[in-house]
């Protein structure tokens, strides 16, 4: 299954992490945005240019010793249709340097419209009898909320073109626990969803252990990753929440198994804006040609900070 590849991956490239391609136009250098700006002008079109040039230059940095990306959708269709040609190009850029790409898009529907979510991230779609891959993603993050129903539409799709999912269950943000804590007979809403993520994954697993349905389960809430690793022996976690808001190596070595797996954490703005943060750099003065490998250098310190606090990443 599609996280046999991506567990392959981080045991290449011994780095449990995933950068997360969320690309704000305030991100990316002003030399780049000059420069498009002056083709394109100030428009949608000049703009998703611009985070494209960012992007590709980050993965042509980071390939070699990163797994994975995560672009987030939203993050794109801000810049209308041009920014979803980004999108597509970003994961289609990716996959051809050998990464695993998982589009964060939190889909959330039942019956015909999440069969048309599922077709349009993990499948292909039919025009007039040639099938044709629209966005071509190996995973997708979904929203569980709506049940079985939301669900069974993108375990067809993963069954069919080897892909995965991964399923809110115990989310980063502050708000969280207003829902995701309360119970549901002697089991919170967060566990109870995770159940389902084991049931859910019995039918397309993986040869390492872990199945094709994963699971969201933040860094800032170390604890309940210690509870879930142990209750879902089964389910491979994305870990958001590392670094910027809040979450330590430390608490986020908590979802990861007895071989260093099981376990995905990512970072976003502290890995694009590491240019912004270094130490030979203050508000005014900044390198910004220097943004890629400024990048690669914070995707190092994050893979050796995490990686502390974890036994050899092994699949023996």
């Amino acid at each position: 299954m599609a996280f046999d590849r991506l567990i392959e991956n981080i045991v290449k490239t011994q780095n449990p992490s995933v950068v997360g391609l969320d690309p704000k136009l305030d991100y990316v250098p002003e030399y780049i945005k000059e420069k498009k700006f002056k083709k394109y002008g100030k428009t949608l079109k000049g703009a998703a240019k611009a985070i494209w040039e960012f992007n590709k230059t980050i993965i042509d940095e980071i390939h070699d010793i990163c797994p994975a990306i995560k672009p987030q959708a939203a993050y794109y269709e801000m810049y209308g249709y041009e920014g979803v040609k980004t999108l597509y190009k970003t994961i289609q850029y990716a996959k051809e340097k050998g990464m695993f790409v998982m589009t964060d898009g939190k889909r959330n529907d039942i019956g015909a419209t999440m069969e048309a979510y599922a077709t349009a991230h993990l499948g292909l779609t039919d025009v007039g009898g040639e099938l044709i891959e629209a966005f071509g993603a190996d995973a997708l993050t979904v929203n569980g909320y709506l049940g079985s129903d939301g669900i069974n539409p993108l375990l067809d799709q993963c069954r069919k073109y080897d892909k995965g999912i991964f399923v809110l269950v115990k989310t980063s943000n502050k708000s969280s626990g207003e829902l995701q804590d309360l119970m549901i007979g002697n089991k919170t809403v967060y566990a109870t969803m995770g159940s389902m993520c084991e049931l859910w994954g019995k039918d397309v697993m993986g040869k390492y252990g872990y199945s094709g349905v994963g699971a969201v389960v933040g860094a800032t809430y170390p604890e309940q990753l210690a509870e879930m690793r142990k209750a879902l022996p089964h389910t491979f976690f994305l870990v958001p929440g590392y670094g910027a808001q809040g979450g330590g190596a430390e608490g986020v070595s908590k979802a990861f198994d007895d071989h260093g797996l099981g376990a995905i954490v990512n970072s976003s703005r502290g890995v694009m804006c590491a240019y912004k943060k270094e130490d030979n750099c203050d508000e005014d003065n900044c390198d910004e040609h220097d943004f890629a490998k400024a990048a690669r250098r914070e995707v190092i310190r994050m893979k050796e900070d995490i990686i502390s606090y974890l036994p050899k990443i092994t699949l023996e």
